[in-house]
């Protein structure tokens, strides 16, 4: 079993973090190996030090759905400190909850996949930071999906938002400590930065290899599998495909009324690494709610060769050709922005899903992927802290 930041830190107990205000910024998933939360192992190993927590898009127990539905400030009864919610008014945290502290804490699960908005929760948590004069601390956790494999393109500078602020793949094999190296080196952030490592985590892990439990990040994220498929089927939230939100397998499990599962399926019969079984559904909430969907259970059966950016770009280029007439593209607005479209934003290049508007094939899609993944795996390597 591999041994977090957040352990590290409480066992090592480093110079810089002695006598210094805390805060910490967590969510449910901030535990250590025995299921104990990061709050409580920070108290105890730093009496009194610990002020304020702060909390993530979803909230602090990762109970609001979806995007935009904001969590209000809030005070933990266990400690009895202020909660503030970086996914309210503003996404960042505000000059007057930071002069409570002089050193913050980020411990967050995140999932190795650009839209999911925790590295920018970090990266706008960095930024205040150096504004404010205090330093920030990464506990570092595993990227659940490895650190090995990089997928996807670059995101244009133009389609910037709170799902992207950064020159990334979709994919990126980073963790949140390396993350926040690369934010500091590529934005020139002024900051006390630290990261406290984990012990016996390699790229080619995998989060069960890891030993470590698994505690949903966020409401959608309930199981490792969901994270496999994630970097992929979140583009389904930039369309009218349900993406198995309000189902047991979000993510996983995909489709709408108006699919032909027998044509579909055909298309996609040479995509590696995964077998699409046949799902009938019904959605509890959120699109086509109550109404009986078509579609796929992905599952996943080989983690080497399976590339899920790839997947749901074909697959929506397929569902183009067949329901051209039906499919579409969701209107914003979407994660703070209401003028760009949400598919654009996740994507992260027009050109991309014009594309996919075109019924370009798998290898088409392919190919115009390759060039940014090399580019970024020769770019990303002074930032990395962990070998194969």
């Amino acid at each position: 079993m591999i041994k977090t930041g957040l352990e590290k830190l409480c066992s090592i107990k480093p110079a810089w973090a002695k006598g210094r205000t805390m805060g910490l910024l967590c969510n449910q998933a901030s535990v250590d190996s025995r299921l104990v939360h990061a709050r409580f192992l920070i108290n105890n190993a730093f009496p009194g030090q610990l002020k304020a927590l702060f909390s993530p898009q979803h909230g602090l127990f990762s109970e609001k759905q979806d995007n935009m539905r904001e969590s209000a400030h809030d005070t933990d009864t266990a400690l009895g400190i202020p909660v503030f919610s970086l996914y309210e008014k503003t996404r960042e945290p505000a000059k007057e909850h930071l002069n409570l502290i002089d050193l913050l804490m980020v411990d967050l699960q995140d999932v190795g996949t650009r839209v999911y908005t925790y590295c920018w929760t970090l990266l706008l948590s960095m930024k205040a930071c150096a504004r404010a004069g205090i330093a920030l601390a990464v506990l570092d956790r595993p990227n659940p999906v490895g650190g090995q494999l990089i997928e996807g393109n670059i995101l244009d500078h133009d389609l910037h938002s709170f799902v992207g602020m950064a020159p990334i793949p979709m994919r990126h094999g980073l963790t949140l400590g390396e993350m926040a190296i690369m934010f500091k080196d590529i934005l020139e952030i002024d900051l006390e930065l630290h990261v406290v490592t984990m012990e016996g985590w390699s790229r080619s892990m995998l989060f069960p290899d890891t030993g470590l439990p698994w505690v949903m990040p966020s409401p959608n994220m309930p199981v490792f599998e969901t994270a496999l498929v994630y970097p992929g089927q979140v583009i389904l939230e930039g369309t009218n495909i349900s993406e198995g939100r309000g189902t047991t397998r979000p993510f996983e499990i995909f489709g709408a009324p108006y699919l032909d599962t027998g044509q579909l399926q055909a298309e996609l019969s040479g995509l590696p690494g995964m077998v699409l079984r046949g799902q009938f559904f019904e959605p509890t909430f959120n699109k086509w709610q109550g109404q009986r969907c078509r579609g796929f259970q992905i599952h996943v059966t080989n983690q080497d060769t399976f590339r899920p950016y790839r997947f749901t770009l074909s697959l929506l280029s397929a569902i183009n050709r067949l329901h051209g007439d039906k499919f579409s593209w969701s209107q914003p607005p979407y994660e703070y922005e209401y003028e760009k479209l949400p598919a654009d934003l996740i994507i992260g290049r027009k050109e991309i899903r014009r594309m996919v508007e075109q019924g370009a094939s798998a290898e088409e899609i392919g190919n115009a992927l390759t060039h940014d993944e090399i580019n970024f795996r020769q770019e990303r390597e002074g930032w990395l802290l962990y070998q194969a």
